[in-house]
């Protein structure tokens, strides 16, 4: 299986971080937020489940911008193979 190296960025960690304590955050900005964050300095890979969220989320007109940023991070960390 080809693995994939990167991991989440500190400006996108911080991101991360900042969407999980905000009370305002969204569901979708919350999970897409804790899993950018669990790939932060990690071997870590994106799941097929959030590869399918993360797609979905760039994909839409509904989601802020810093919720997008999230989602490409995590979409960028996943299996190279799927």
């Amino acid at each position: 299986m080809a693995v994939n190296r990167k991991g989440t960025s500190t400006k996108v960690a911080s991101l991360a971080a900042d969407t999980l304590f905000k009370p305002g955050s969204s569901q979708i900005a919350r999970k897409l937020a804790g899993s950018a964050l669990s790939q932060s300095k990690t071997n870590r890979q994106t799941g097929a489940k959030m590869e399918d969220l993360a797609s979905k989320v760039l994909r839409s007109d509904r989601y802020s911008e810093k919720t997008k940023t999230l989602a490409a991070s995590v979409l960028s960390q996943s299996n190279k193979k799927r």
